[in-house]
């Protein structure tokens, strides 16, 4: 049997969005029926790509040339769709590579209960995006997307402090803050496939923000750091220089965000 590691690797180099989800669905499925059967997988050591694959389409473009979504219409509705979808996916990736690429540092078996967990409800949002779009006479790959969704795994990838701090803690946090609005949209537009998809996304991405908050938490307890300061000096190493708000202060709290680690990043840093 694979290692976890080895099983990371491999939906890393699955270009096809469907198969990638299909093929970490199931490495969960295996991880957690071995763990409930008391004959765990082994963790491994596993050496993942610098970029997961990726299929042909959607062509790949600058943030400042895609277009700008605008949602009164159903094929801005449509773009919309596309762009969580395309998140959604870059998101597994980033959940299995945290495993693979961190598999030398002994961490705790929760830890990777936590990733794989998040990987594989990853692999459902990205399915039910895809879904409502084919419901829709679309699909991902139709339009185009951002390039710069995997810049903040190759900016972190030989910190695993920082990858906590940016992606779960900054990045799908941000998550949090947005999503609300989204609902609104289709909302207003009744579709209600497109609302319990979203409405799913937004219930569960709470966790994962929960999974990046604990495990930075604990590697800065191990190291008897002061967390908060430590998050900043992170944040604005590898994150653009400050944060900017509304936050969706309740459910960052439920994640287990204070308002104290991120307020203070709306502000450059003082000279």
């Amino acid at each position: 049997m694979m290692t976890l590691a080895e099983m990371a690797v491999t939906v890393l180099t699955t270009a096809d969005g469907r198969e990638k989800t299909r093929i970490s669905r199931d490495f969960a499925k295996q991880w957690f029926g071995a763990r409930d059967a008391g004959a765990p997988i082994e963790i491994g050591i596993a050496t993942p790509p610098d970029k997961p694959a990726r299929p042909e389409k959607p062509d790949l473009l600058s943030p400042r040339d895609v277009p700008i979504r605008k949602t009164g219409t159903p094929e801005g509705r449509n773009a919309l769709l596309h762009a969580v979808a395309h998140i959604e996916l870059n998101a597994v990736d980033l959940h299995w590579d945290i495993i693979a690429r961190f598999s030398h540092v002994d961490m705790p078996i929760g830890y990777y209960d936590d990733w794989v967990q998040a990987a594989d409800e990853e692999s459902k949002h990205f399915n039910l995006m895809c879904d409502c779009l084919e419901a829709n006479g679309t699909f991902y790959g139709a339009m185009p997307a951002h390039e710069g969704m995997w810049q903040a795994a190759t900016d972190t990838a030989e910190d695993m402090m920082g990858r906590l701090a940016v992606v779960p803690m900054v990045l799908e946090a941000r998550g949090l803050d947005v999503t609300p609005n989204m609902i609104k949209v289709f909302k207003q537009a009744k579709d209600k496939g497109a609302i319990a998809a979203l409405e799913t996304i937004y219930a569960e991405e709470v966790g994962h923000v929960a999974y990046g908050s604990k495990w930075f938490n604990f590697l800065c307890g191990r190291d008897n750091l002061d967390p908060k300061p430590v998050f900043h000096e992170l944040v604005r190493k590898y994150f653009y220089p400050t944060l900017k708000p509304p936050f969706n202060e309740e459910k960052r709290a439920e994640a287990g965000l204070p308002p104290d680690f991120y307020w203070p990043l709306t502000e450059r840093e003082p000279k």
